[in-house]
Formats: structure tokens, C-alpha cells, sequence
């Protein structure tokens, strides 16, 4: 029983990783790898169902082993996803402090410029594109000049041409 358990418990946190990985991308278009993935992803599935459910033994612990397969499965997927898939992202920082632009510069990042006019007079808007890798990082230097900048995140599908920080 315990090794049916240990089994079937190991071969869900396998299937749901494809699975919340072929998700991901799909979202980024990339179709023909996600059929491939799903291919492996289902067999898996079949598979280990097939085992759980044709067992003569009957046990509350093959219902829990791949439901907590299920939810490891999910955890560790979304682990592996964010290792493997790098998401572009552009910044929007609204600041009042003229240093902004030139120390991300310096930093290595590329950003563009617009003087904008708000409630308090102008401020600087700062356009940036980077990858969900940095930015961490670059939300602490953004707070190290100006800890009030207004930050708007927003994800994007693609993104061509421009400046990014290779690192």
C-alpha cells in the first residue's frame, strides 16, 4: 500500500508540473511545445489513474497520496516555470526626483523619458522594458532614489526592438 501511495503521489507532482508548464506556454503562444508537453503530460495521467483506480486495494490513502501529488504537483510546477520562462515586462515609474532615469542607466537598464503633469505639478514618467527576472532588484533601486515613486507592472506577450539589460 505505502509504495502504491509513494507511487502514485510522485507520478501526480510529475503530470501536474507538465501540465501547469504547458499552460504557461501556451499563454506565451509557443503551441507546438505545449501539444508536446500535454502528449507526455496525459499519458502520465492515464497511466497512474488507471493504476489507482484498478487496485484491489481500497484505501482513503490513495485518494489523499494523489490529491497531495495534485497540490505539490501545482507548487513545483509553478517553481519550474518561473526557472524556465522569462516574462517581458514593462515599468511605468511616476517620480518626482530628476536622479531616477540616469542611476537605472547606470545600472544598465534602458529607459526612456516623458515629463507628465499630475496633481502636484510635473514629475518624470520613466518607461522601462526588462524580464520578470529583475525586477526584485530593480524595485529596490526604484525605492533607494525615490521610496514614493508610483510603479505601474504591466506583463507583455512580446516585445521587439529596444534596450534590455542582459545580464
Amino acid at each position: 500500500m505505502l509504495l502504491l501511495c509513494l507511487k502514485i503521489f510522485f507520478t501526480r507532482i510529475l503530470d501536474v508540473s507538465l501540465g501547469t508548464f504547458r499552460t504557461i506556454v501556451v499563454v506565451k503562444g509557443k503551441n507546438l511545445l505545449a501539444g508536446f508537453i500535454g502528449f507526455f503530460e496525459v499519458f502520465i495521467w492515464f497511466v497512474i489513474v488507471q493504476e489507482a483506480l484498478n487496485t484491489p486495494l481500497q484505501s482513503i490513502w490513495i485518494a489523499v497520496s494523489y490529491s497531495l501529488g495534485f497540490a505539490a504537483g501545482t507548487i513545483i510546477g509553478g517553481y519550474i516555470t518561473n526557472y524556465f520562462i522569462r516574462t517581458p515586462i514593462t515599468l511605468q515609474i511616476i517620480t518626482t526626483s530628476q536622479k531616477m532615469a540616469g542611476y537605472l542607466r547606470d545600472k544598465g537598464f534602458g529607459v526612456s523619458v516623458i515629463d507628465v503633469r499630475g496633481k502636484d505639478g510635473i514629475k518624470n514618467m520613466l518607461i522601462l522594458e526588462t524580464t520578470d527576472k529583475h525586477y526584485r532588484e530593480l524595485m529596490s533601486m526604484i525605492r533607494l532614489v525615490d521610496e514614493k515613486a508610483f510603479v505601474v507592472v504591466d506583463e507583455k506577450k512580446y516585445v521587439h526592438n529596444g534596450f534590455f539589460l542582459h545580464k
